[in-house]
């Protein structure tokens, strides 16, 4: 019975991560997939295509997605591909991070529509075109989810990711000295720890 591990990385990072997850796959061919897609439209025409060839090829397929890494792949991917998630510190909720976002950087709704794209100080630009699209396409996601949370993430409150597993029915675990970034060398033997057991 083959199985296979696809490892999708957040923003920054690269399908070479895959390679520290090999050893807690030891059973699977671990793969990273090298994405291209920049929003969750994109993912969506560009996800579903190496997630089927993959699939063909094995009788159970694992995920493991790392923050907007997360977010692309329930956005695009379903119960049909994939057997069981593993979550590190995904982006659940984006409508409610970009939200966020305009309310630290004082942008209003009203504004950004007219402008389209807002650069802000934080590195990420705002787009009317991305509120807009995950306003109309909320995430509906019914794999069976683990998701390992670190309890000082910038990105998304415990509020919202304890939400999101309830109607969802994935495991949460949460890390007390976690950041949205795991690694740290104690981050990473947490993470481990959480994978294996």
């Amino acid at each position: 019975m083959k199985h296979i591990m696809i490892y999708v990385h957040g923003k920054g990072g690269s399908a070479a991560e895959a390679e520290h997850y090999k050893a807690l796959f030891p059973e699977a061919e671990v793969l990273g997939f090298d994405y291209r897609a920049q929003t969750p439209w994109e993912a969506k025409a560009e996800f579903p295509q190496f997630f089927e060839k993959q699939r063909k090829q094995c009788d159970r397929l694992t995920l493991a997605a790392n923050s907007i890494g997360a977010f692309f792949s329930m956005s695009s991917l379903d119960e049909t591909l994939i057997d069981r998630a593993y979550f590190i510190s995904p982006v659940v909720d984006m409508k409610n991070l970009i939200e966020n976002i305009m309310l630290w950087t004082g942008v209003s709704e009203r504004e950004l529509a007219e402008k389209q794209e807002i650069p802000t100080q934080f590195g990420e630009t705002l787009s009317w075109a991305y509120l807009t699209y995950v306003r109309e396409h909320p995430v509906l996601w019914q794999v069976p989810t683990r998701i390992l949370y670190g309890a000082h993430d910038n990105l998304t409150s415990l509020e919202t990711i304890r939400a999101f597993a309830e109607k969802t029915g994935a495991e949460l675990t949460v890390m007390p000295d976690g950041e949205h970034w795991f690694h740290t060398e104690w981050q990473m033997q947490f993470l481990d720890q959480w994978i294996v057991t």
